[in-house]
């Protein structure tokens, strides 16, 4: 049975009709058309649908859209600012943490990246210079299949000397 579930993602009111127990990652892709969050393996255990409620990293594939009705949503598409133009993200102003990506060259196939980015944005906002330590804690169990950690690495670290 459908529900009327009203929730805020990027900043913006939604409203959506769907089964209570839809995952939020199929309400974010198909209903609202926010196709920057992946779906990887339908489970929470790859992270690559990663988004933020009320500022914390969560994996959406396995999270009902109801448990967020009243809630703060954002996907990677709600961290640029400004107007749109082409270009990368299609955004004059980057996030720091996507700026950061961007410039230490860590995007390779780039599926696991907008998960990466929302887990770092979580860490900065709670600890704006964190150890390598820390750094790989709020980074575990994103799966990156290309193996481009290292680079990650550089560019979360490159993010918070940024003053993210």
């Amino acid at each position: 049975m459908k529900q009327t579930i009203a929730l805020t993602v990027n900043g913006k009111a939604a409203t959506v009709q769907s089964d209570p127990q839809r995952p939020l990652l199929d309400v974010l892709r198909e209903d609202l058309k926010l196709t920057g969050t992946k779906y990887g393996c339908g489970e929470g255990a790859c992270r690559a649908c990663t988004v933020l409620v009320e500022g914390k990293a969560v994996t959406s594939c396995n999270l009902p859209v109801a448990s967020v009705a009243g809630k703060k949503v954002v996907t990677v598409e709600g961290l640029a600012s400004g107007e749109p133009e082409k270009g990368v993200f299609g955004y004059r102003n980057l996030h720091a943490v996507q700026q950061a990506f961007l410039d230490e060259r860590v995007f390779q196939c780039g599926f696991c990246t907008p998960g990466m980015i929302l887990a770092a944005v979580a860490l900065l906002d709670e600890t704006p210079k964190p150890t390598d330590e820390q750094i790989a804690l709020a980074l575990e169990g994103h799966i990156c299949r290309c193996g481009g950690y290292p680079r990650i690495l550089k560019g979360v670290r490159r993010a918070a000397k940024a003053g993210r």
